[in-house]
């Protein structure tokens, strides 16, 4: 695909996304209306991955919302967040001031996260849980990353493994309950169109924009990326676990999270890379 059809897509995710965040606001998955526990979207091997955020100053790409921007900074960050969607945006800022924390937000599609955040240097760029899938090209993503950190700075993903996404979100008509692939593991084969009329939280139907974009990406495609763009790996993990149960048979963990009782495969990766 062109350049112009990526960015033909990407704003109809934009779209897509301003029209989920309402529905989003007011779910009971993220749970905004009740004591905000925004920890409890992180597996405790990032915090060991992230080390001391106190005075650091951190960047949380693709924030959506910003739940996981107000952990950061409750761990002493000073935290900015960036989305393309301006209702995510709002909603982030609005929630920021309810809890009493210091964030900046910035609304900007992430490609051109360098001249809206005018040329600012990281100490720590997180992104993740349900982002790279919205970008169609990783190459031009990893040079961005590498562009916002100070040398010596680290970039932390924390992803949906390839392998969840290949899955698919959930049994098509008449299937089984059964783990079935449904998509491809790799990239290169385009954007898959999803109809987001329902999102993947709890609460009515999308009013308006319903149609969604995305990409596949595998690990070795992110991996290879960010070496390109000058960045080094430093540590990868891959975890059997979850912060919701994607599917009615996962049984929840003492971390809180939940898993498959069978068969244990990866569902979430982290990647932490330096400049």
């Amino acid at each position: 695909m062109t350049s112009a059809e990526h960015a033909r897509l990407m704003r109809a995710n934009q779209a897509n996304w301003d029209a989920r965040t309402p529905v989003h606001v007011t779910s009971r998955f993220y749970g905004l209306d009740e004591d905000l526990d925004p920890e409890r979207w992180f597996a405790a091997f990032e915090w060991e991955d992230l080390g001391e955020l106190s005075g650091r100053d951190v960047l949380h790409l693709q924030c959506h919302l910003g739940t996981e921007t107000l952990a950061l900074a409750r761990r002493g960050a000073r935290a900015v967040g960036l989305d393309f969607s301006a209702e995510s945006v709002t909603a982030a800022r609005d929630l920021a001031a309810k809890s009493g924390l210091d964030v900046t937000y910035a609304q900007a599609n992430v490609y051109d996260a360098v001249a809206a955040l005018e040329g600012r240097r990281f100490d720590v760029v997180y992104t993740g849980k349900g982002a790279l899938c919205y970008l169609p090209d990783l190459d031009r993503w990893a040079d961005v990353v590498a562009r916002l950190l100070r040398p010596g700075g680290r970039l932390y993903v924390v992803e949906f493994h390839p392998l969840l996404n290949a899955l698919g979100p959930k049994p098509g008509p008449g299937e089984g309950p059964e783990l079935l692939l449904r998509h491809d593991y790799l990239g290169g084969s385009g954007p898959v169109h999803r109809d987001a009329t329902y999102t993947y939280t709890d609460g009515p139907a999308v009013e308006g924009a319903t149609d969604s974009y995305e990409w596949m990406h595998g690990i070795g495609e992110v991996v290879n990326a960010l070496t390109d763009a000058g960045m080094g790996v430093r540590r990868l993990r891959e975890s059997d676990e979850l912060p919701w149960p994607r599917w009615p048979r996962m049984v929840r963990t003492d971390s809180g999270w939940w898993r498959l009782p069978e068969p244990r495969i990866p569902l979430l990766y982290g990647l932490l890379a330096v400049r």
